[in-house]
C-alpha cells in the first residue's frame, strides 16, 4: 500500500471513524494502566518523607523531621526529570514509535526505582528519583499522546479520563503502602513502598509488547500497509472494510493538508512547526502550543499537589490531627471515587463546561478553608476544613484532573502531535516542579509559616483557572482528531460547542474517487 495506495474515502463527515468492537475499547483502555505508576510515584513520597525511620536515614538519629531544603529537592528532583523525559520523548516517538517509546520509558523508570530502593542516604534517593523522572516524563507525555490517537472519538474523553483515574489509584496504593509500612523501624519501611513500583512499570511494559502501534504514526512515517493494518485491529474490522478506507484516508487526507499549508523541513525547523502562526488566530500552531502549555500549568496552578505532596506533614501542623496518614489516606479515596464521574460527563456535558464549574467550584472551596484556617484553630474548625479540602478535591478530580489531559491529546494536528504533547507534559512537569520547590518554604514552621493561609494563593490561581477555560477553552467532545483540526480553524473557543462537521478532508483532498496516493512515504521522510 505504502507510496502507490489505493484509497477511497468518504465525503461524508459522519463516515470518518468505523464502528469499535468490545474488545477494541478493552485494548485503548488497557493503555490507561500507566497512569497507575505515574500516580504511585508521584505520591507513595508524601508519606515517605513523614516516616521516622526515613527523616533518621536522611537528617541524622536525633531529627524528627525532614530539613525544608531536603523535603524541596526529594520531592522536586522527580519533576526536573520528567520535564527533560516528556520533552527528549516527543521526538523519540516521531522517531520509533509511541509504543515502543513508552517501553523504553518503562525500562528507564526501573533502573531509577532500582536506585532508589538501594538508597540509604540522601545522595542515591535523589539520583533514583531523577533517573525515575525521566521515565515517568517519556510514559505520561506519550500514553496521553497514543491513548488520543487510538481511542474512539466518542468515548476518547471517556478512556483518557481513565488514564487519570488510574493515576489517582497510583496513589490511592501509594497511600495505602505507606500507612501499612510506616511504624516499620527498619529501612522497609521506605523500601517496601519504593520497590513495589516495579510492578506497574513491568505491568504496563510487557502489556504494550501486545498493543498495536499507533496508526496516526504509520501515516506519518508513510507506512499505509501497516496504517491499515493497525486501524483494522483497533477498530475489530478487516483490512478490505470500506469504514476502515474511509477512516483511514481521513486520516491521510488530514496530514496531508497539514503538510501542504506548513511543509516539513528539517530537525530544527519541525520543532519550530510548534510556534508557527498568528498569535491572534486560534486555530494556529503558536496558538496551539500556547493552549496546550498554558493548560498544563493551570492544572498545576489549582494546587492539589500540594494536598498530596504535602498532606500529610500539612496536617501534622495543624495540630489537633492524631493521625495525619490516615487523613491523607481520606483525601487520596476522594480523589479516586470522584475521577470515574468524568468518565461519563467527558463525553455528555463536555470539556469546556466541567472545566469552567470545576474551577469556580475549587476557588469557593479553597477560600472557605483559607478564612476557617484564619479565624481559628479549634478542632470542629479543623474537621470542617478537611472537610472542604475533600470537596476541592472532588472537584478537582472530576473535571481539571482528566480534562487537561483530554484536550492536549487533542488540539494538535498530526505533523506537530508529538511534540505538542510533549511540551505540553512537559509544561506541566514544570510547573509540578516549581510548586514542590517553593511550596515547604511557604508553609514549614521555620519559613513562610503559611500554614492554612496558603489556601488564599491556591484561591486566587484557581480564580485565573475560571477566566482562562472561559476565554481560551474549546469544546472538543464528539469529534475525531482531524475534525477538530477543522473546528479549530472554523471557530472561537467561545463558539466550538456549536460547529458541527460538514465535510471531510478526504473529499477537499481528492480522496473520495478512488485516487491513488502517490510518494506520501516519500513526502514523510522530510519530516524525519
Amino acid at each position: 500500500m505504502a507510496g502507490g495506495a489505493v484509497i477511497q474515502g468518504s465525503a461524508d463527515p459522519n463516515r470518518v471513524e468505523a464502528p469499535v468492537t468490545v474488545k477494541a475499547y478493552l485494548m485503548c483502555a488497557f493503555a490507561a494502566f500507566g497512569g497507575i505508576f505515574f500516580g504511585y510515584d508521584s505520591g507513595y513520597i508524601n508519606g515517605v518523607m513523614g516516616m521516622d525511620y526515613f527523616i533518621k536515614t536522611i537528617e541524622g538519629p536525633d531529627a524528627t523531621a525532614l530539613s525544608g531544603d531536603h523535603k524541596s529537592l526529594i520531592t522536586s528532583i522527580l519533576s526536573a526529570g520528567t520535564f527533560f523525559g516528556a520533552l527528549i520523548a516527543g521526538d523519540i516517538a516521531d522517531w520509533i514509535g509511541r509504543r515502543t517509546t513508552i517501553i523504553g520509558g518503562c525500562i528507564v523508570f526501573l533502573v531509577g526505582v532500582a536506585l532508589q530502593t538501594a538508597s540509604e542516604g540522601l545522595a542515591l534517593i535523589v539520583a533514583g528519583r531523577l533517573v525515575a523522572g525521566f521515565g515517568v516524563g517519556a510514559v505520561s507525555a506519550i500514553l496521553i499522546l497514543y491513548m488520543s490517537e487510538i481511542a474512539p472519538r466518542k468515548v476518547r474523553g471517556a478512556l483518557v479520563s481513565g488514564y487519570q483515574f488510574c493515576v489517582t489509584v497510583g496513589l490511592l496504593l501509594a497511600s495505602a503502602i505507606d500507612y501499612a509500612t510506616q511504624n516499620r523501624n527498619d529501612s522497609g519501611s521506605y523500601r517496601i513502598p519504593i520497590a513495589l513500583q516495579m510492578l506497574w512499570a513491568l505491568i504496563l511494559g510487557v502489556g504494550l509488547f501486545i498493543l498495536p502501534e499507533s496508526p496516526r504514526y504509520f501515516v506519518k512515517k508513510g507506512k499505509l500497509d501497516q496504517a491499515a493494518g493497525v486501524l483494522a485491529r483497533l477498530r475489530g474490522q478487516s483490512v478490505e472494510s470500506e469504514l476502515i478506507q474511509d477512516e483511514l484516508a481521513e486520516i491521510i487526507a488530514n496530514h496531508e493538508y497539514e503538510m501542504s499549508v506548513v511543509p516539513a523541513g528539517g530537525y530544527w525547523s519541525t520543532w519550530g512547526t510548534c510556534f508557527r502562526g498568528s498569535l491572534w488566530k486560534s486555530s494556529s500552531n503558536v496558538r496551539r502550543t500556547i493552549l496546550g502549555t498554558s493548560l498544563q500549568m493551570m492544572q498545576q496552578w489549582t494546587g492539589v499537589n500540594f494536598v498530596f505532596y504535602f498532606g500529610t506533614t500539612f496536617f501534622k501542623q495543624l495540630g489537633t490531627i492524631q493521625n495525619p496518614f490516615l487523613i491523607s489516606l481520606v483525601t487520596t479515596l476522594v480523589n479516586v471515587f470522584s475521577t470515574p464521574i468524568s468518565f461519563w460527563s467527558m463525553e455528555k456535558i463536555g470539556r469546556r463546561p466541567l472545566l469552567l464549574w470545576g474551577a469556580l467550584g475549587m476557588v469557593i472551596c479553597q477560600f472557605i478553608v483559607a478564612i476557617i484556617g484564619t479565624v481559628t484553630s479549634t478542632e470542629p474548625a479543623v474537621k470542617a476544613m478537611i472537610a472542604f479540602i475533600c470537596i476541592y478535591i472532588f472537584f478537582f478530580a472530576s473535571t481539571w484532573g482528566p480534562g487537561a489531559w483530554v484536550v492536549i491529546g487533542e488540539i494538535y494536528p498530526l505533523p506537530m502531535r508529538a511534540r505538542g504533547v510533549a511540551l505540553s507534559t512537559a509544561s506541566n512537569w514544570l510547573w509540578n516542579c516549581i510548586i514542590a520547590v517553593i511550596t515547604p518554604y511557604m508553609v514549614d514552621e521555620d519559613k513562610g509559616n503559611l500554614g492554612a493561609k496558603v489556601f488564599y494563593i491556591w484561591g486566587g490561581l484557581c480564580t485565573i483557572c475560571f477566566i482562562y477555560a472561559y476565554f481560551l477553552i474549546p469544546e472538543t467532545k464528539g469529534l475525531t482528531l482531524e475534525q477538530v483540526d477543522r473546528m479549530l480553524e472554523e471557530t472561537t473557543p467561545r463558539t466550538s460547542a456549536k460547529w458541527v462537521p460538514h465535510s471531510t478532508y478526504a473529499a477537499e483532498m481528492g480522496f473520495t474517487d478512488k485516487v491513488a496516493v502517490h510518494n506520501v512515504e516519500n513526502t514523510s521522510k522530510e519530516e524525519v
